[in-house]
């Protein structure tokens, strides 16, 4: 039930958003408007005003939702009226059609600006340059000679800064065999490697992981740490001068060290620290007193302000990185398993709200935002086809014919319903592997 409830709460708030955005600018210019709904198809409830001529409603369908505009078509009965659709200028039924992807932009603006305000921990090595530390065994990898310690600098030719360009230039191109060059030992290597899809959503995967450096996280008061000068946000990098040991190893280092002075060596604000700590023996292991993550984090803390600038920027990032999807769409870079429909998104939804309220705002910003896109793209039926006919009209200084908007219509309702059927079939296809 969660992720159903979760569902139709995304759905439902980023519909209704998008077609307020139409109602409201239609209102503003003196447009009749008939018809305000949630879903598709036979009505299920419906309320009227006294004296008002919208009619508001929830149907059947909860894929989407539409405000019916008097006289908004060729085909509709029209008189001629200053308050029907066709009357208003061009510029007018521009901004109509503009503002409903532009409300579910300024939604995920406002979404990720408030998740991002109540302040985050952040992987550092996404940001970090994309150092192999790790190759699985068996993997993609290890069979293309990616070994510990290449610097990836360049897959299929773009050019890797961190591990979040990494994942993006892989993740789309699961089982395509990827040319990566790198720096070995100083030296350039260009290796060809296929990445291996994995899960349901065939992302393409390497098989490598980042250099991972424990980091201490909370120090008891009074505790071993805290008597030999650990401090919280220092990362481990040598136990016993053995360097480049992971979480697993650190602990299982301190567990052996009871009643005995182990050496640590951290790094604190840039620069190597020496410390002896000796554990205490709880139940016949080491024990001093801190909590420690597998990997180093840095804490963001904005506030509203800085949050609303960085929200701009990382929206403006997803929408780049939508924008290269598309791309690989067209240019068959990225695979169309890869598309999600209803049930993928259902699904994702009720992940995201079992880890709670600031997950699931995070999900309905990258859903507004992809969905705020896509409505501008120059699609018939559309609103971007829309706003691309009266562009085509506008240049031509001319009116097109009844007869040809609708064969285009026809032509995008065509292409609408080949996607909706693409990726009907990969949700069908994911539940039953």
């Amino acid at each position: 039930m969660t992720t159903l409830f979760a569902f139709l709460f995304v759905l439902g708030v980023l519909v209704f958003v998008h077609e307020l955005g139409h109602f409201l600018v239609a209102r503003a210019y003196g447009v009749r408007v008939l018809t305000f709904s949630l879903g598709f198809g036979p009505k299920l409830l419906k309320y009227q005003a006294a004296g008002s001529q919208t009619v508001y409603c929830v149907s059947a369908v909860p894929l989407g939702g539409y405000v019916k505009l008097a006289g908004e078509t060729v085909e509709d009965e029209r008189s001629g009226a200053s308050d029907e659709f066709l009357s208003k200028s061009k510029w007018i039924r521009f901004q109509v059609y503009l503002a409903g992807p532009t409300m579910n932009l300024i939604l995920a603006w406002a979404l990720l600006t408030m998740v991002l305000s109540r302040g985050a921990e952040v992987p550092l090595y996404e940001t970090s340059a994309p150092v192999v530390g790790s190759v699985a065994s068996a993997s993609p990898a290890q069979a293309g000679g990616l070994e510990v310690g290449d610097r990836i600098v360049r897959i299929a030719g773009r050019s890797v800064d961190t591990w979040n360009d990494l994942d993006e230039a892989v993740s789309p191109r699961a089982n395509q065999d990827l040319t990566i060059d790198v720096v070995r030992a100083g030296q350039p290597v260009t290796l060809h490697v296929t990445p291996r899809g994995v899960t349901k959503f065939e992302v393409g995967d390497l098989g490598i992981g980042p250099v991972l450096r424990p980091q201490i996280d909370q120090v008891t008061p009074g505790g071993a740490a805290e008597k030999g000068g650990l401090r919280a946000g220092d990362v481990v990098l040598a136990v016993d001068g053995e360097r480049g040991l992971d979480y697993e190893a650190v602990t299982k280092r301190i567990r052996a060290g009871a009643n005995r002075a182990v050496a640590f060596t951290v790094e604190r604000a840039g620069e190597p620290v020496n410390l002896t700590v000796v554990p205490e023996k709880r139940g016949g292991v080491g024990i001093i007193g801190v909590s420690i993550k597998a990997l180093e984090v840095r804490r963001i803390a904005p506030g509203w302000r800085h949050a609303a600038v960085l929200s701009v920027k990382e929206n403006w990032d997803r929408a780049a990185m939508i924008g290269r999807t598309l791309k690989g769409l067209v240019t068959a870079e990225t695979p169309v398993k890869q598309l999600m429909g209803p049930v993928a998104i259902a699904q994702l939804s009720g992940e995201a709200a079992a880890i709670g309220w600031l997950s699931l705002f995070d999900f309905m910003a990258m859903i507004s935002l992809n969905l705020g896109l896509l409505n501008l793209m120059p699609v018939p039926v559309m609103d971007g086809g829309q706003i691309a006919i009266l562009a085509l009209e506008g240049v031509s200084r001319r009116e097109m014919s009844g007869r040809v908007k609708e064969r285009i219509l026809l032509g995008g309702a065509a292409f609408v319903v080949l996607l909706m059927a693409t990726v009907i079939y990969n949700d069908v296809m994911r539940l039953v592997k």
